[in-house]
């Protein structure tokens, strides 16, 4: 069976530096091996413009001339966008996620239908509550006069509340974490046997091996706070 690759990145920077890259291609060469072999891979580096994808296009054109499956190295996100599962439904060809493996042309299909549905709903709901604010003579928007210290204050705490949330979740999911890397485990066995038991990151996706390696560089930042002389010495193999 052949399959052609689609790896995405977010930033022109993040493509040049690979970041991300190497745990998608990991992810996609675990998912063909024992299947069939890659017959092309495409790398796309994601605008501003969240529908402009051209090498999606220029994938989904080489799957279907040589009869290949699409092989998306991380869907996630992408699976509540309805103009990229659109595309891919209109492409007439076989479609598999290396994140999502249950990921099929019907699943798209509701989850297309999902999307669509929770976006007219988010946009229904905040009009009506904009137009119920408006009502009652509240002043609208950040660009008033003497606001920007209030929207700086807001977005620190914003910041600082994440960083609280990733401190509580990363000390959560250290101890299994230490448990799997006491076994000798590479951080790429660890993220797998993390994802493997169903515990997401504290954003609610995939493990790899840079979010595990994140995730004990955390434990610095957490020992510290509690007044701990150091966090634990982590035993792993290379990743």
């Amino acid at each position: 069976m052949l399959f052609v690759a689609y790896l995405r990145v977010s930033t022109d920077r993040q493509g040049k530096s690979g970041l991300g890259l190497e745990a998608q291609r990991a992810a996609v060469l675990d998912h063909v091996a024992g299947k069939g072999k890659i017959a092309a891979e495409y790398v796309e580096i994601e605008s501003g413009k969240k529908n402009d994808r051209p090498q999606l296009a220029r994938a989904l054109a080489e799957a279907k001339r040589i009869g290949a499956v699409l092989l998306i190295a991380k869907l996630d996100r992408l699976a509540r966008n309805v103009a990229f599962i659109a595309n891919l439904l209109e492409a007439g060809v076989e479609i598999a996620a290396a994140d999502m493996p249950e990921a099929n042309r019907f699943l798209l299909h509701v989850m297309a239908a999902v999307a669509e549905h929770e976006a007219q709903a988010i946009s229904d709901r905040t009009r009506a509550a904009l137009a119920a604010a408006k009502a009652r003579g509240v002043a609208l928007g950040w660009s008033m006069p003497g606001r920007a210290g209030e929207q700086r204050q807001a977005a620190r705490k914003g910041a600082e509340c994440n960083a609280r949330k990733a401190d509580q979740h990363a000390a959560n999911v250290l101890p299994v974490i230490r448990q799997i890397a006491a076994r000798g485990a590479s951080l790429r066995q660890i993220a797998a046997e993390l994802n493997m038991r169903g515990i997401r990151t504290a954003r609610g996706g995939l493990w790899y091996a840079a979010t595990v390696r994140n995730a004990m560089a955390r434990e610095n930042g957490i020992a510290a706070q509690a007044g701990c002389a150091g966090a634990a010495k982590w035993v792993c193999s290379s990743p």
